[in-house]
């Protein structure tokens, strides 16, 4: 693992890049096949717009959440770059992207184009923080474990990191499988990747240090996932049995 934390924080900026990068051409290449037009153009560019800049938004809110204590520590153009947040990002540019179609007046759903190049992205941004180890918020609490990785501190810890990698490379077929059936029920894919993944993070950052204690001994990521999910899991169930109604039989008059 890097130590030095300027090498790290390069490296780890690196593989950012190249998530985004590799997730913004899947994305390009997807759109050019099933329009014509540009994905730029238009009511799809505002959406775009909407959608980034929430993500932005949304990636430094959450992260405040979670280390509430730096808001003390930094200040000015430090405290800008402070930190990033995936589950910031991803409720962040849903939040844009609605505001945005509402402004567009769209009522159609966008998600689902979007699955694939988040998942390719968050899987690659995961190798940057591997590296990263120590000087990234992202590795996990000491275990005992065969797998258990020395970040460089000589403890043993869960490679979160790692997990997350696996996370995504499970999801990601799972849905690319299901799109046959996923696509009678447009934005339905996208509601489960984010569903599945609000619950992973609950779940996994249990593993994880947690910087700041909010209410339950749970981090502020984890408290923000909680929510999201009481709101977002209900509606992700709702269009699932919708589908399922759609696609039953009618049974045969008599």
């Amino acid at each position: 693992m890097i130590r030095d934390p300027a090498t790290a924080h390069a490296v780890h900026a690196v593989f950012e890049a190249l998530g985004l990068a590799a997730g913004s051409q899947l994305f390009f290449r997807s759109q050019r096949r099933k329009t014509t037009g540009s994905a730029l153009h238009g009511p799809r560019f505002l959406i775009l717009c909407g959608c980034l800049l929430g993500a932005a938004i949304g990636n430094k809110l959450v992260f405040w959440a979670e280390m509430p204590h730096l808001l003390h520590e930094a200040n000015g153009w430090r405290l800008l770059l402070a930190g990033q947040s995936m589950v910031g990002g991803l409720l962040g540019g849903l939040i844009g992207t609605e505001i945005a179609k509402k402004i567009a007046g769209i009522q159609t759903s966008t998600g689902d184009a979007y699955v694939m190049p988040i998942l390719l992205g968050l899987a690659i941004g995961r190798i940057g923080c591997f590296f990263a180890g120590l000087n990234d918020g992202t590795y996990g609490v000491p275990t005992s474990l065969p797998w258990a990785i020395d970040f460089g501190d000589g403890i043993p810890r869960h490679p979160t990191q790692l997990y997350e990698i696996a996370f995504a490379g499970v999801l990601a077929p799972l849905l690319h499988q299901a799109t046959p059936l996923l696509a009678a029920s447009s934005g339905l894919r996208f509601k489960l990747m984010l569903s599945a993944y609000l619950a992973w993070r609950l779940g996994i950052d249990a593993l994880k240090p947690v910087p700041f204690p909010w209410p339950g001994g749970l981090s502020g990521i984890q408290w923000i996932c909680a929510l999201a999910l009481a709101v977002y899991l209900p509606l992700t169930l709702r269009q699932w049995r919708r589908l399922h109604v759609a696609q039953e039989p009618s049974l045969p008059v008599p």
